[in-house]
């Protein structure tokens, strides 16, 4: 996105925050974490504040955007540290918390999400963003650091007792919660803000977007295909199994060979010690269902990451369980271990793209012979 608009922009200045940035033209790049914010996003999201901040009343500050933003651009409210942020994070992965949840407590932990970046803004600011959001829901994309925020510090706090509860979080983090719900903080800026009026945002890229490209690849090598345009959501290992029943029922009577597509985003809720990621639970959970017949199923994110691993997914098949059997292997107790990635290693079926540059959540292939 930067060098596309650096070849058609008269760009004065800019700044990249991506895993592995690297400097061009009239950008400046810092390198920042993902899922979980490092010193480096830190560094980025107040490189970001600074130049908003510098920028007169005639300056355009224009912004793009892609899924994982909010990890890789993070500076943390009065009375935060990045520690607490980090440690908020990771805990709320760990409990489960889907997308919409995690960046509701977020943005309030922070000085540029939910709005405030472009509230640092004195002239117009465009954004461009490629969602990895069910729903496109720009508010929620990269949380948002250019848009309205409708969720409040009520919301946030009631997501900690959901997920884990207040022991679970840092101290500080529960303290400033406390104290919005109190109203003794500013909530982030709300619709009808005088701060955000000259502010717009275009989705310019989404999962659909990914859905279209698989679904165009399978058909060059022969395949009919079904696109499920509903989004694959929820809990990785339910949502796995629900996904397949009805996809395999939906293809009873179509011709093969067959290529199903989907997407979206699910959740991994951590009671184990091992490691992996929501695409390779996925995975795993599906290959039962699937035993009867020739098949293949996929699952990967688009941006090359899964979890805390290098892998983008995993492939399962027809032969999984067995080769597994044959390996000294029990599904169930990776699964239950949340240890997936060991699983698919010891089988030689982890996909590793390595990453991508662009996030518009999961995508889901299923093949029938």
């Amino acid at each position: 996105m930067a060098r596309a608009a650096a070849d058609v922009l008269p760009l004065r200045e800019g700044l990249i925050v991506a895993p592995s940035a690297e400097a061009f033209g009239p950008f400046d790049a810092i390198g920042g974490g993902h899922p979980i914010p490092t010193e480096g996003s830190e560094r980025g999201g107040r490189r970001a504040l600074d130049i908003a901040r510098s920028l007169g009343a005639g300056d355009a500050l224009l912004v793009l955007l892609s899924g994982g933003a909010s990890a890789l651009m993070a500076v943390p409210a009065e009375g935060l540290t990045l520690d607490d942020k980090q440690k908020t994070t990771s805990q709320l992965l760990r409990a489960g918390a889907d997308i919409h949840a995690l960046n509701t407590v977020r943005k309030h932990l922070s000085a540029i999400k939910g709005g405030w970046l472009a509230a640092s803004a004195r002239g117009p600011v465009h954004t461009l963003a490629i969602s990895d959001v069910v729903g496109d829901d720009v508010s929620v994309i990269a949380s948002g650091p250019t848009v309205a925020d409708v969720s409040t510090f009520d919301d946030a706090r009631r997501l900690l007792d959901r997920y884990g509860g207040t022991g679970a979080y840092p101290a500080s983090v529960v303290a400033r919660l406390d104290r919005g719900t109190r109203g003794e903080v500013a909530d982030t800026p709300k619709p009808g803000s005088a701060a955000l009026a000259r502010s717009t945002i275009e989705v310019i890229g989404s999962r659909r977007d990914a859905m279209r490209g698989a679904r165009e690849r399978a058909s060059s090598l022969g395949y009919s295909v079904i696109v499920v345009d509903d989004a694959v959501t929820g809990d990785a290992r339910a949502a796995a199994v629900s996904h397949l029943r009805a996809a395999l029922a939906r293809a009873s009577t179509e011709p093969r060979p067959l290529c199903i597509v989907s997407s979206g985003e699910t959740t991994v809720t951590v009671r184990g010690h091992g490691k992996g990621g929501r695409n390779q639970e996925f995975v795993l959970a599906a290959v039962p269902e699937g035993s009867q017949a020739p098949f293949v199923v996929v699952s990967v994110g688009t941006d090359g990451v899964d979890g805390p691993t290098d892998a983008a997914g995993a492939i399962g098949d027809s032969t999984t369980l067995a080769r597994a059997r044959a390996s000294g292997l029990d599904p169930q107790r990776f699964l239950d271990d949340n240890n997936t990635y060991e699983f698919f290693n010891i089988l030689d079926d982890l996909i590793r793209t390595g990453p991508t540059g662009t996030n518009v959540g999961d995508l889901q292939l299923l093949l029938l012979a």
